[in-house]
């Protein structure tokens, strides 16, 4: 694989972070776009990378950054918003990726890889109806475009197991609204070999990749592992649709908005494949069993460490 001078837009997240330490680590040059200027952030990228400040949404700022790249990878994506119309999902979604297609073109970048979300441009949420309108911005391009619709990703300090396991530590019983909706997890250092292997392959391009893991399970009984697995006696309680919309309502008002009315919109439908993406790359998906117990094991102990240090330095 040649090495190349890769952009990325998102790089700050979660996918982001295990990406960007991959590229750098195979000998890609990365640059990260982000409008935070915080040099805190950038102490922690790894060799090879750097953060560039710039307001992604900014046309003119992008087809600067994206001169003399190789490839563009687009990470940007929320799953809420502020208010309730849909605008904040289009801005970070399909608005963006119009402007992230136009500057391609105006830099010269043929190649992009977008990520995108299992079901895009199905159910009634705004968040997966403007992924889906992303996905249209894109497949109408002329470049060497890339998709990837991922499952529920998990993996070390996501937004998974470890907000489901903080959640039920202090949680003896669990209200949950649509319990019975149904994932196909799909292992991190999966989705970044996937980003990998599509990067430097020619027959990748204007395809999109499905990628999901081999174990399809409930949200209910997602979350009752992770009780087990943490040795807590635990009672996750279904709520009927009726409840779990108030939940949701009620949700929003929480600092951070851990849930909301999309999010429940959004487990209406479930997010399992149909044609395996991480099968057609040749890579084999690691189960969620396989890994749960050492990922929520390292998650309590990095909490630990934490609350060792806070206690020290009170």
């Amino acid at each position: 694989m040649s090495n190349k001078d890769i952009v990325i837009l998102g790089g700050t997240g979660f996918v982001g972070r295990h990406l960007i330490a991959r590229l750098c680590g195979d000998g890609h040059r990365v640059t990260v776009l982000s409008r935070n200027a915080d040099a805190h952030y950038a102490r922690y990228l790894p060799p090879g990378a750097q953060r560039v400040t710039a307001d992604v949404h900014d046309g003119a700022a992008l087809a600067h950054a994206f001169a003399g790249a190789d490839a563009v990878i687009n990470l940007v994506g929320i799953l809420n918003e502020q208010g309730h119309s849909g605008q904040g999902f289009r801005r970070a979604h399909s608005e963006l990726s119009y402007l992230v297609v136009s500057a391609c073109r105006e830099a010269g970048v043929k190649r992009l890889l977008q990520m995108s979300a299992l079901n895009a441009g199905r159910g009634q949420s705004h968040y997966l109806h403007t992924r889906g309108e992303a996905e249209t911005v894109v497949k109408a391009s002329h470049l060497d475009w890339t998709i990837f619709q991922p499952s529920v990703i998990f993996g070390a300090d996501d937004g998974l197991l470890t907000r489901f396991r903080e959640l039920l530590r202090f949680a003896p019983v669990l209200p949950l609204a649509r319990a019975e909706a149904k994932f196909a997890p799909v292992y991190i250092n999966d989705v970044v070999e996937a980003f990998v292997r599509a990067l430097d392959n020619p027959a990748t391009a204007r395809q999109v990749y499905e990628l999901y893991g081999p174990e399809v399970i409930s949200l209910k009984k997602l979350v009752r592992q992770i009780a087990q697995a943490m040795g807590w006696r635990r009672w996750v309680i279904p709520l009927p649709d009726a409840l779990g919309w108030v939940q949701a309502t009620i949700a929003e008002w929480i600092p951070g908005k851990p849930f909301s009315r999309d999010n429940f919109r959004s487990l209406g439908t479930d997010s399992v494949g149909g044609i395996d993406g991480l099968h057609r790359l040749g890579i084999t998906p690691t189960p969620l069993s396989v890994r749960m117990q050492a990922l929520l094991g390292r998650a309590d102990s990095r909490q630990k460490r934490l609350n060792r240090y806070r206690r020290q330095t009170a």
